[in-house]
Parts: structure tokens; C-alpha cells; sequence
């Protein structure tokens, strides 16, 4: 059977299960942890708009005065201001104020000890109130941040709204902004939303009153990978009280066994000082085939209010050779790389882990061993699975196009630099430390000075380099900063925004020679999930090669300008896959590659794009913003897995289309040695593997469908092992005219979930395969259609894929009416 994308391979299930394994031995050593850190997901309350005060968060209601005004709705953590209205066609997404409120029950155990609010990321401004007192503040949506409670929570513990209003709960009140502010970052200009709300995880932890702010462990190993070293320090907070304090560390290996450790005592004091340094001999090294993690044990103090702190760290060497490729521990490793937004159907920037697993696990099931978080710090378990899943890391702050500010929003970058090099230091997985992106990009201010970008740019490397002088600093696209950071990618867009994608390897030999470091992230195209193509590759007719291959202001609008193929070409699936097909059979003959990395992983919401197929998103990933996989998924797995695997191209194309016994293309993506391709029960032969054979590596062939139904199988060996895949379609030869009429009909139920499909017809009957017309679904009575998701079969606007479009709803029998309209055509009514 074919390998689906949540089928792991079976070595890493085993490591997964193992890793699982040992956190759970982990949290059962020490159970004490588990009672300090408290996720704080329910009992909350928000509105979307401003308070005139925190009072109106925490004033009295009941008999008499049962006024809630406005009115508060229930959510969980984390949660999103923009979760639906970012994909909403009809409205701008709302950026402004929003305000939480929950209730607390503290109760610290620790004497004397602290109460802390950990935030994992907020958007974009935030304040924080116990009762009707500031407690803290932040800015800046996506690096970490903490605010001590102690106080405040004494304070109103005495007080009589204690017992009485709250009964002995302590009200937690929290306002987030995400208004627009051009003395901030991101800016508002760029190709995402800047999203509002606590939508990343916030945390309660008690911490004895001795206590680590920071533990930074740093790994080194040799290029031969025999000598190893870890250096560990401690950073303890401004409140610490000075004096001598005993501590213990402890080294375990991948496997649970402990390896070294050291007992002494420490001169507590305010700042970072030394804890201690291990030298070990061949260490298991770090890589993405091989993830191996020691794990690092702190104790400091003794007894009951003991602090105690366990850290992941892996050794490996990294080297971006001048002129050359990337070496992990001695050894050339292609970067196969993707991007990932922070973004998902129904929730925007609100993920919770077991999503953000999942899109990580899928990641490393489609072969990916790299990954550049664009364009902002992320969150801590995205970088924790790198770690364990064996992922290598660029991580960027969103500095990120409009220009530069004046010093505040200067002030905003280098602190944001400096709480992600510092917070993500112990994660073996990162490799780069992102400067920024797109700084060529004008707009916010009236001043564009390159000069004046030059010198920030130069500020925050030193900073960069002083912080971690281990790791590379990089930015894509700014080509005047290009000699300041390590590592540099240009703009290069072959076949998509510029040129033809026969061009790339031409361009990128190009670019490469101009800089000390190579590395290209950011290609590939756009695609609407379920458009297919008989002609993809028309568009590139119309382009005249040799022109560059890069992207310049206006080349994403869909109108005006020079001919591209993101304005001219069918945005189909069966383009896309070609595109990327292109340029990874390319990689494999590139010896001085560093690595590529494909933009992005997934589809995500954007405000720049309203034209798109699905209004306000950027459909350049090769999953949909629910974890749909595209075609293109399976191309990737093709080259980059190990894991044997077949896909038949065309598993969403319910109906091809052609002249009678004309011969058609049939492509299957694999990484087996040769495959043997069935069509309605006929062998057409087997045909070998070979990279350099486009399309789909040599596995493709020309075969005659019949007229109506048509099975087609392939079975495909590697050495002993046999996997195989099949699709069922229909096969028209039917020739159409325009879209005269449009039907609606139910196709399923399941789950509790009505799908209806709308499809167009010309005027004699014959439904319009390469129709592309703009359809809007709509409800009346009981029921709610599953709209506003970002996704081709969750969207009411939407443009049709070859002649049809569906929608999911929740229908009541009897008394639900969906419709559908086209410009141009008349409506259509489906009584449910």
C-alpha cells in the first residue's frame, strides 16, 4: 500500500516511542515538576474589542446589577483574535485591542517562594493586571516573556474582594493589541497577518525562591566528532538574595544512562556565572538521521525547595564551507528544506500541540531535514520537535520588509534578536540565526536609506555573533546587506515569478558565485488545492527566458506587468508538481549546493492577496491549511525518503479530459527502483527509476484511457519490498463551451458534516473541465457552513477547480437550504 502522510516509518515510530518513553520515565523521577507549571487553558473569557479600564474586566455583577456589558464570550487557550475573519473575503481582519479574563486558584508551596506568569508568545502588545494592578507588559508578538505575580497576589489576597467577590480566587485580566503601528515589527506590509490575542500557550509556575532564570548549555564537538565538551551556566534573576548555595549537575547519554556528574556549591548572585564544564569523549552525535539528545539535570538547593531543571542537548559540528556546501560533523548534508508559518484552518496563529505535531511529524515524513521558521520567533515546541524529530533550524526575527523605524522600533529588534538567540540557545537543532527578510522592501516610512539599513544590519550580526559565536547569522533578499551576514540567499523564483524553471540551476550557479555562503530558501509556486491540468506547462510560451530569474515589486499581483507564470499560468497542481519535480531532480547534480529550501510547507492566510483562488491565501505550500496534502507532497517524498513509496499523480482529478485514443501522460512519484504501471487491468510495462529523467524520475508513461471509467495501478519494488497505489477516474471526450448553468447536489454525510458539490455546465450539458469561475456558497435556516477555513473545500468564495467546487455544513434535515451563485449564472437552491 501507499505510505500516507500519518503513517510514520517504522525506525522513527521506534525513536518517537522511545524518546515518549523516557519523558515519561523522566516526569516520574521527578514529580514535583509536574506541580509547578501549570498550562492555562480553560475558564477564560474574551471580547474583541477595547474596555475603558480593567475595572470593567473585574466589576461586581449580580442581583441587581446583572449588566455584563460588553458582552464576553468563552474560549480556551490558545486562542486567536482573527481565527476566522484572516480568510474572510468580505472584510478586512481586525487589528485592535482584545481582552481576556480568567480566575486563578494560587497556591505556591514553595516558602517564601515566587508565582510567575510564562507567556509563550502574545500578539503584538500586551498588559497584564491582577485585579485592577498593572502587573506587566510586553511587545513584540512571538519571543517569550514572564511576569512576577507575588506581589500583586499578596497584595490582593488581603484584601475583602478577595473573599467575598472572588471567594478566594485571584482575577487574572489580559489585554492584547495587535492595532497597526509602523514603529513596531512585522511590519503591516508583509505577506502574512500580524495576528492578536494569547495564542501561544501562558503558563502558571511556582519556583522556590532560589532559582534559575536561565540555564545555558552549550554542546561542542570536533569535526571528527571524538572530543566533546558542555559548558553550562546559570543566570539567576535581579531579586536573588547573594550567599552560597549548593548544586549538583548530571549528564545522561540518548539512552537514559548517566554519563557524568558533578556536585559543589555556587555563590548565587545576580547574572549569568559558571556552573560547570564536562568534557566527553565520542559522543553520540546529532544529525537528522540520527537525533541522539543528552539531557542535562540541575539541582540547586536542597530539600523540599530544591529548583531543579532539565535541558535537551545534542553535539554536532556544523560548517557552511565558503564557496561550498554545508558539513554536519565532518560530513556533506544537503539541506531539503521547507518554511513554516504559524497558521491553521479554523484557528490562524492559535495551534496547539498535538497540531503543531503533527505538521511537524508530516515534515519529516515528506523527507525534510530543514526548515526556516519564517518570519519570527516560534514557538518552543516547534523547536523541541526539530530536536527530536532531527530538523535543522533557521530562525529569524520579523524584521521584515516596510524599511527601517527610528529607535524604538530599532530597540524592538534587538531585544527581539536577543530573547531568541537566548531562549533557543540549548536547541541543537539550529543551525542560522535569521537578521531578517525582504529589508529591499520599502513602504512604511518616507525615508529608504540603504545605507542607514546597512549599519542596523551590521548592529544586530555583531549582536548576533556576540550572543552565540557558534552559529551563522543570514538574511534572504537584500542583496546591498549580502557581504555583512554569513550566509546569504537571493530572490530566486524560476518558473513562478520570473523565468522558466529549466532556468534554475543557471541562476542559482549565478548567485552563488557572488557570495561566500549560498544557501536558497524561498521557491517554488502556487497551487489551488484540486486544479489539474492536460497543458500545464502553457504559460512558459508565453515567457522569454533569460530575462532573471528572481521577484520584483508587483510581481505577486495577479494583474499588469510582464508575462509570469504566477499571472498567466493555470495555478493547477499538475504545474506545481512539475515545477518542483525540476528543481529537486536539479539538487541531486549540484555538488556545491548548500541546500534549498521550498516556500512554504503549507498554505497560510495572508491580507496581500485577496485575489487569490482562495481569497486572503498564500496557496504556494504543498499541504492546504488543514493538513491536506497536495500532489506535490508526494513528489517531495519521491526523492527525498527512504521509506519505499508510490503515488499515482491525480488522486483529486475526478474527471480527465481528451480526444479518444489519444495518448495520455501517467505519472507516478517514487523513490523505488522501478515500477510497473496498470491501466484498466492492462500491463504497460515497468519502467526503471533514473533522477535525471523528467518527468517523475523516468516513472511516466503515455497510455490510452477509454471513454467513462478508467482504473489505473502501479506496483513498485525496492529490492524485496513491493508498495503499490490506484486511482479510479472518468475520462471525457466531450468537448465544452462556456459556463452557462451551475447544479448543487449533496455528495456525502459523514461525521455529522453535509458535503454538496457545485459543478458548471456549458449550454448543452457538458460540464466545463478547465472552468475556473468564481463561486459563492451561501446558507439559509438551521445549520452553519464550514467556511472562512483558507482551504479549497472551506471557503464560501472561492474559484471553481476544473468545474466544481464543494463545502462541508452542519445541516438539520428539513430545515437547512444551502445555494450557490456565479457571476453571470443564474443561483442554485439545495433544500437539505
Amino acid at each position: 500500500m501507499k505510505q500516507k502522510p500519518h503513517d510514520l516509518p517504522t525506525a522513527t515510530l521506534c525513536k518517537m516511542l522511545l524518546a515518549l518513553a523516557w519523558l515519561v520515565l523522566l516526569a516520574c523521577a521527578h514529580p514535583a515538576r509536574a506541580q509547578r507549571r501549570q498550562r492555562l487553558i480553560t475558564d477564560w473569557e474574551f471580547v474583541r474589542q477595547d474596555l475603558g479600564g480593567v475595572w470593567e474586566a473585574v466589576r461586581p455583577v449580580g442581583p441587581g446589577n446583572p449588566e455584563s456589558v460588553p458582552l464576553w464570550e468563552r474560549v480556551a487557550l490558545p486562542h486567536c483574535f482573527n481565527a476566522r475573519d484572516a480568510v474572510d473575503p468580505a472584510v478586512n481582519y481586525y487589528q485592535g485591542p482584545g481582552w481576556y479574563r480568567t480566575q486563578l486558584a494560587v497556591q505556591n508551596p514553595y516558602a517564601q517562594g515566587r508565582t510567575l506568569l510564562h507567556f509563550e508568545g502574545a500578539g503584538q502588545k500586551t498588559d497584564v493586571y491582577i485585579y485592577t494592578t498593572k502587573v506587566g507588559s510586553h511587545v513584540g508578538g512571538y519571543d517569550e516573556w514572564t511576569v512576577d505575580i507575588t506581589e500583586a497576589v499578596a497584595n490582593f489576597q488581603k484584601t475583602e474582594a478577595y473573599q467575598k467577590q472572588f471567594q478566594g480566587r485571584v482575577p487574572l485580566s489580559i489585554r492584547c493589541d495587535n492595532s497597526r503601528d509602523l514603529e513596531m515589527i512585522p511590519s503591516d506590509l508583509s505577506d502574512f497577518n500580524v495576528y492578536g490575542g494569547l495564542y501561544r500557550y501562558l503558563n502558571l509556575e511556582y519556583q522556590p525562591a532560589l532559582a534559575l532564570s536561565r540555564l545555558s548549555a552549550k554542546a561542542e564537538v570536533d569535526k571528527a566528532g571524538k572530543a566533546g565538551t558542555l559548558t553550562l551556566k546559570a543566570t539567576f534573576s535581579e531579586t536573588i538574595a547573594a550567599g552560597p548555595a549548593p548544586y549538583s549537575v548530571r549528564l545522561l547519554d540518548p539512552r537514559g544512562k548517566p554519563v557524568a556528574q558533578f556536585k559543589g556549591t555556587i555563590a548565587t548572585q545576580a547574572g549569568e556565572i559558571n556552573l560547570h564544564k564536562f568534557t566527553v569523549k565520542s559522543p553520540r552525535l546529532w544529525s537528522p538521521d540520527v537525533p541522539q539528545l543528552y539531557t542535562v539535570q540541575v539541582t540547586v538547593g536542597t530539600g523540599a525547595q530544591a529548583y531543579e531543571q532539565s535541558e535537551k542537548v545534542g553535539f554536532r559540528h556544523i560548517e557552511f564551507v565558503e564557496r561550498g556546501p554545508f558539513m554536519l560533523n565532518g560530513q556533506r548534508l544537503l539541506l531539503r528544506g521547507t518554511h513554516r508559518h504559524e497558521d491553521h484552518a479554523g484557528v490562524a496563529a492559535a495551534m496547539t500541540e498535538p497540531m503543531i505535531r503533527r505538521e511537524m511529524t508530516m515534515m519529516k515524513q515528506m523527507g525534510v531535514n530543514f526548515i526556516r521558521l519564517g518570519h519570527y520567533q516560534q514557538s518552543r515546541i516547534v523547536l523541541n520537535l526539530c530536536d527530536s524529530l532531527g530538523i535543522t533550524v533557521w530562525e529569524e526575527i520579523p524584521w521584515c520588509r516596510g524599511g527601517l523605524g527610528g529607535p524604538v522600533y530599532q530597540a524592538q529588534a534587538k531585544r527581539m534578536l536577543r530573547n531568541m538567540i537566548t531562549q533557543h540557545y540549548n536547541h541543537p537543532s539550529i543551525i542560522i540565526w535569521g537578521l531578517g527578510n525582504e529589508n529591499d522592501w520599502p513602504g512604511d516610512f518616507p525615508e529608504f536609506d540603504k545605507q542607514k539599513i546597512r549599519a542596523f544590519m551590521t548592529e544586530l550580526n555583531d549582536l548576533s555573533h556576540q550572543l552565540d559565536a557558534s552559529r551563522y547569522t543570514a538574511i534572504r533578499r537584500c542583496d546591498f546587506c549580502k557581504d555583512i551576514v554569513d550566509v546569504y540567499s537571493p530572490s530566486i523564483w524560476a518558473g513562478w515569478y520570473r523565468g522558466i524553471y529549466t532556468e534554475y540551476k543557471e541562476a542559482s550557479r549565478k548567485e552563488f558565485e557572488g557570495v561566500k555562503r549560498f544557501l536558497h530558501v524561498e521557491w517554488g509556486g502556487d497551487s489551488h488545492a484540486g486544479r489539474h491540468s492536460e497543458n500545464p506547462d502553457n504559460a512558459l510560451a508565453k515567457i522569454t527566458a533569460g530575462k532573471g530569474a528572481d521577484e520584483r515589486s508587483g510581481d505577486a499581483s495577479l494583474f499588469g506587468g510582464s508575462a509570469r507564470v504566477s499571472k498567466d499560468g493555470d495555478w493547477s497542481e499538475t504545474y506545481l508538481c512539475n515545477l518542483v519535480d525540476w528543481h529537486l531532480k536539479e539538487q541531486e547534480t549540484m555538488p556545491w549546493l548548500s541546500g534549498a529550501a521550498y516556500w512554504p510547507f503549507k498554505d497560510f492566510s495572508t491580507p496581500v492577496r485577496p485575489d487569490n483562488p482562495v481569497p486572503y491565501m498564500n496557496q504556494k505550500g504543498v499541504v492546504e491549511r488543514d493538513f491536506t496534502p497536495k500532489e506535490a507532497y508526494y513528489v517531495f517524498q519521491s526523492y527525498w525518503t527512504a521509506q519505499p513509496m508510490a503515488h499515482i499523480y491525480g488522486h483529486g482529478w475526478p474527471v480527465r479530459w481528451g480526444d479518444e485514443g489519444e495518448l495520455k501522460m501517467v505519472k507516478v512519484y517514487s523513490n523505488c527502483l522501478e515500477a510497473e504501471l496498470f491501466v484498466n487491468g492492462k500491463s504497460y510495462g515497468v519502467r526503471k527509476r533514473n533522477s535525471q529523467d523528467f518527468p517523475a524520475a523516468g516513472l511516466h508513461w503515455n497510455v490510452p484511457f477509454v471513454a467513462g471509467q478508467n482504473q489505473v495501478r502501479v506496483v513498485a519494488k525496492q529490492g524485496k519490498q513491493t508498495v503499490q497505489d490506484d486511482i479510479s477516474f472518468r475520462y471525457q471526450t466531450q468537448k465544452w463551451g462556456k459556463p452557462a448553468k451551475l447544479t448543487l447536489e449533496k455528495t456525502a454525510d459523514a461525521q455529522g458534516l453535509t458535503t454538496v458539490e457545485a459543478k458548471l455546465y456549458d449550454a448543452q450539458g457538458v460540464q466545463c473541465l478547465d472552468a475556473a469561475s468564481w463561486l459563492e456558497f451561501s446558507l439559509a435556516g438551521a445549520g452553519q457552513l464550514l467556511d472562512d477555513l483558507g482551504t479549497s473545500s472551506g471557503s464560501r468564495k472561492v474559484q471553481a477547480y476544473n468545474g466544481r467546487a464543494i463545502i462541508r455544513l452542519q445541516a438539520t434535515p428539513g430545515q437547512t437550504t444551502v445555494a450557490v451563485q456565479s457571476p453571470g449564472l443564474p443561483a442554485v437552491l439545495l433544500a437539505l
